[in-house]
């Protein structure tokens, strides 16, 4: 069980008189954890994930689906939201403090919960959706059910997603400011250390190997150098219980004991996650698959998480002068580790890069090639780089996925004069790291493919001539189905992927459940009323590229005891 110490109280009341109209007491009476089992994290606020900080904490369900779910406050409901991505099914409580708690990856909702959203579905035919209820609807008490763990959306495994947010302007907040009773007593660990020379993609780095002084000092050998250096890190914490390696609260960096930077994962905003690929370095964590967190600040990026008093990371080794850095790594419980490594100033090497062949950042560019373009508009890059774009053959190369990008580039295929259904079958692909093809864009303008990416790589144009798969699972063509509650499906596309699917049963759209990590869809046959003993079923499904799938068979069930007893009334 965490002990609150006084430190941790004046830093709770601190932080949130900066809220303004924000109140939020971290020893409430009447918060209750959302789950009844022991909470055992598998991920933190604000760690870094891929293409975005985490928002809330990740706890653990041993494995399973269908644990109890409860509001940690009195409040309401006030938005609900399914998807087949992101946070699957998820539900929204504000609070009157200010707050609103998340809960994504449901499995389902509770029972009176569920129903008013089936009623939703149903009205728009539709599977996702988001619904904004009234405030007296779905009022909650602390403790209340809500739902059930699970591991829809974008899960890649039993747990739920916990999230506190600013209600006002929906910010996410480190959620361990609830009294959450997690033991904790191991410190971070900070697996390797770097220095690089400069804050641009194309700075050098070098690693320098550590030491343990004792169970909370890393240290290294001496270190000659000179010019500007920043830190970079590969690093992780873990609690008590969790083998998860998960995200670091703080870190701060002293050179001399001067602050040089900073940051503490107490509130952070969605727009940060546009920064990400700048804090780490991207072209070892794209070849790799190995994340070093950069701790300097761009000066293209706004962050909200960073201590702007301090400096930008960037430290200034002068020759015959000695130099300590300190880093100080910290959890939410106060856990640290520190690492200490001491310098001496060279004179700096300088390398003189040509920048002949680098692209500006601040201008656009527009590569045309008979019939492929390549368009980048201001700001595409974070910093002048040298990029390689090239008509090879039937490929686009728009040089290699090592530089993050600030904003996506438009590249565009002519379309050429073939047979339509060709055309129709036809789509801009993207190459893997494998040269394997994806689907990337179908989009059509102007006689073009066009399509917008976010990474550079490698692009063809690519067919799909193959319609989905619409397999039926528990049940066959003119099959008596009284004994079942369910109709389960596999959905399959060999190529570009599912685009849409629609199921009716006697000319009536039916909720599928959609499940993309398994390809499956589940029809509850109890939300239909069955008038007649002979039905039928319909399944219609494209994939990306238009080809066109459809499954029809007939089935038969008993009649609804309701309908039966109505008839003989008459």
């Amino acid at each position: 069980m965490r002990i609150i110490s006084k430190n941790h109280i004046y830093k709770l009341v601190f932080f949130f008189c900066g809220l303004h109209t924000f109140l939020f007491s971290q020893q409430s009476k009447e918060w209750v954890s959302p789950l009844e089992i022991p909470i055992k994290l598998s991920g933190t606020f604000g760690e870094f994930r891929t293409n975005h900080f985490h928002a809330g904490i990740d706890i653990r369900t041993e494995g399973r689906q269908g644990l109890k779910v409860k509001s940690v406050k009195n409040g309401w409901i006030n938005r609900i939201r399914i998807s087949t991505s992101g946070y699957g099914k998820a539900i929204y409580i504000k609070h009157y403090d200010g707050t609103t708690s998340v809960y994504a990856h449901l499995k389902k909702f509770a029972p009176k919960i569920e129903a008013y959203v089936k009623e939703k579905q149903y009205e728009k035919e539709s599977y996702s959706i988001q619904i904004f209820p009234k405030a007296e609807l779905f009022k909650v008490r602390s403790g209340e059910l809500i739902g059930f763990s699970g591991n829809t959306g974008g899960s890649n495994g039993p747990h739920l997603h916990f999230e506190v947010r600013n209600s006002k302007g929906q910010t996410p907040i480190n959620p361990m400011y609830y009294p959450f009773k997690i033991l904790d007593s191991k410190r971070p660990q900070i697996q390797n250390f770097f220095l690089y020379d400069g804050i641009n993609p194309e700075s050098e780095r070098k690693e320098y190997r550590l030491m343990k002084k004792n169970d909370s000092v890393y240290t290294t050998a001496g270190i000659n150098l000179g010019g500007k250096v920043n830190v970079g890190l590969r690093l992780f914490d873990r609690q008590d219980l969790s083998y998860n390696k998960n995200g670091i609260y703080k870190v701060s960096i002293r050179l001399n004991g001067v602050p040089k930077f900073e940051y503490t994962m107490d509130e952070i905003s969605f727009n940060d996650s546009k920064f990400i690929n700048i804090l780490i370095d991207y072209k070892e964590y794209i070849q790799k698959k190995r994340r070093i967190q950069r701790f300097f600040s761009h000066p293209s990026q706004n962050v909200s998480f960073l201590n702007r008093n301090k400096s930008n990371g960037e430290m200034k080794i002068l020759p015959g002068k000695s130099y300590q850095i300190k880093i100080e790594v910290s959890d939410y419980n106060g856990n640290k580790s520190y690492l200490e490594a001491y310098i001496t100033g060279t004179e700096q090497i300088e390398m003189e890069l040509s920048k002949n062949k680098f692209l500006d950042p601040n201008k656009d560019y527009l590569f045309n090639f008979k019939n492929k373009t390549a368009y980048f508009p201001k700001n595409s890059f974070f910093d002048s780089i040298p990029l390689l774009i090239k008509n090879q053959d039937e490929k686009l190369i728009v040089g290699e996925n090592i530089y993050p990008l600030q904003k996506p580039f438009e590249i565009s295929f002519e379309i050429p004069k073939k047979d339509s259904l060709i055309n129709s079958q036809s789509f801009i692909a993207m190459l893997n790291s494998k040269g394997v093809p994806y689907f990337f864009s179908n989009k059509k303008k102007e006689r073009k493919w066009i399509g917008k990416s976010k990474t550079l790589g490698t692009f063809i144009i690519s067919r799909d001539s193959l319609a989905p798969i619409i397999k039926p699972l528990n049940f066959k063509k003119d099959q008596w189905i009284s004994s079942l509650n369910y109709l389960k499906i596999n959905l399959t596309d060999d190529y570009s992927g599912i685009k849409s699917f629609r199921g009716e049963i006697n000319g009536k759209w039916i909720l599928f459940e959609h499940e993309p990590k398994n390809n499956s869809l589940i029809y509850d046959l109890n939300d239909l009323s069955f008038d007649e003993a002979l039905n039928r079923l319909t399944i219609e499904a494209e994939d990306m590229a238009g080809n066109l799938s459809k499954l029809e068979m007939d089935l038969y069930r008993k009649k609804n005891k309701k309908v039966d007893e109505a008839s003989n009334s008459k």
